[in-house]
């Protein structure tokens, strides 16, 4: 296992390199919504090792903490939970460049978690941690209008309850950070967020600021299938520091 100099190192390169990230990445052209190839498609096609995904996440432990719940603040979102294929494509599109994360982009490098097989076994490892039972939610004072545009807008490929879908790429987003939400939303919409889904630029083009606060509300309080979801002082036994 990684020791905590390692995981300590991690932070330091993410808070002196996001210059130079996004730099890099303003020089590439995005790639499509999922158009593939590279890492993305070799990864899909492993076999997941759990030892290796256990010693890849003590480097993601430093940002999302080691249960995998972010921050409820937004500054980390909660990954926990979320689809194997979902994680796989976001980490190869910051590594390719195709998504800009400067924050995130040093710890995803190869030299720090691995190549293909590692964005597999972390993927994996993710995918089963036990979800927040407590996100950070909004105000909460116009839920009936977030429940109405999200049935008109977001079921489609969000699905009823915010489960996403594991083979079409779609995302869980139910019991996300609320504030993260409406960050990811805000750079979606204004093409920050390169690799977004056009379907969803499109969507969300004329949501107003109410339409915007109301509709993630009601996504980060609704709540994942009771088996996903962990006790609050859950306590992840794979790290014992």
């Amino acid at each position: 296992m990684k020791t905590m100099t390692k995981t300590l190192l991690a932070v330091l390169l993410a808070t002196a390199s996001p210059a130079l990230a996004a730099g890099t990445g303003d020089d590439n052209n995005a790639a499509g919504w999922n158009e593939g190839g590279g890492e993305q498609d070799e990864a899909l096609t492993l076999v997941p090792d759990h030892e290796n995904g256990i010693y890849t996440y003590e480097v993601c432990s430093a940002c999302h903490q080691m249960n995998g719940w972010g921050l409820t603040d937004g500054t980390f979102p909660q990954i926990s939970g979320q689809h194997v294929n979902v994680i796989i494509k976001q980490l190869a599109d910051i590594r390719a460049l195709n998504r800009d994360n400067p924050t995130m982009y040093p710890f995803a490098l190869p030299q720090e978690i691995g190549g293909s097989q590692a964005i597999m076994d972390v993927a994996t490892y993710i995918q089963k941690l036990p979800m927040n039972p407590n996100p950070g939610v909004g105000a909460g004072d116009d839920l009936e209008h977030g429940a109405k545009l999200y049935a008109d807008n977001c079921v489609r490929c969000h699905g009823e309850t915010g489960e996403g879908s594991n083979e079409k790429f779609y995302p869980r987003i139910h019991g996300q950070h609320y504030s993260y939400l409406v960050r990811q939303y805000e750079w979606i919409r204004d093409g920050k967020r390169r690799n977004a889904n056009p379907d969803m630029v499109k969507q969300i083009e004329t949501f107003t600021e109410r339409d915007t606060k109301a509709v993630l509300d009601y996504v980060s309080r609704m709540k994942p299938p009771a088996d996903m979801i962990g006790d609050p002082d859950w306590v992840n036994p794979d790290y014992d520091w």
